[in-house]
């Protein structure tokens, strides 16, 4: 699948699990890491949206391994696993950080390429349902989200969420001190007021 449907899939699976472990599904930065989860496992893809930002390791990576091997593997969710037991990365990291890296692999598994799942061992494994960067792959991924989102046990309203919004910057504009006006301009001094000393002067 193409980067931006794997940020959708990535908050999607953050929406989904988190309410289940007593986390809010909607916080910003467990979305953020989320998303970050769901684009890592292309580190294996100089020529991905993480693998460009990520180079020369993604070079490494592609070089040693190829693209959708170690890191599209049951070895990459065992590697998820063992983050989340062993405590390298605090729990409010972690949790959405491998909830982004397995719906990644969800998500290129419903293309024909499929995974190597058991690699390093041939033969992939698919569930083809759409192809990467064809029509059908945003529809499948909206249905994702849509589903996500009514998994949600208290749905925010997000008419009230935008009133909240406006009032905030409301305030925060009433707050601000208001400039103070400029200085009125110096009055133009007409001929006929300057003194007759001075047009005389002129003259001579």
């Amino acid at each position: 699948m193409l980067a931006g449907s794997h940020v959708a899939l990535g908050a999607a699976a953050w929406m989904a699990v988190a309410p289940h472990i007593g986390r809010p599904p909607l916080d910003p930065e467990a979305l953020a890491v989320a998303v970050a989860g769901g684009l890592l496992p292309d580190i294996d893809h100089p020529k991905s949206w993480v693998g460009k930002r990520l180079r020369p390791v993604s070079d490494l990576v592609a070089g040693l391994f190829g693209h959708r091997g170690v890191t599209h593997s049951l070895l990459a969710l065992a590697g998820c696993g063992w983050l989340l037991h062993q405590g390298a990365l605090p729990a409010r990291w972690a949790e959405p950080l491998v909830a982004g890296y397995v719906s990644h692999l969800a998500g290129d598994l419903l293309t024909p390429a499929g995974l190597r799942l058991l690699w390093p061992v041939r033969g992939t494994w698919a569930l083809p349902i759409c192809r990467t960067g064809s029509p059908f792959e945003p529809l499948v991924v909206a249905l994702i989200l849509i589903a996500a989102w009514c998994t949600l046990p208290d749905r925010p309203d997000a008419r009230g969420a935008l009133q909240r919004l406006g009032t905030f910057i409301a305030g925060t504009m009433e707050a601000l001190p208001l400039p103070p006006p400029p200085p009125p301009p110096p009055p133009r001094r007409r001929v006929a007021d300057q003194p007759a000393g001075s047009a005389a002067s002129r003259a001579a």
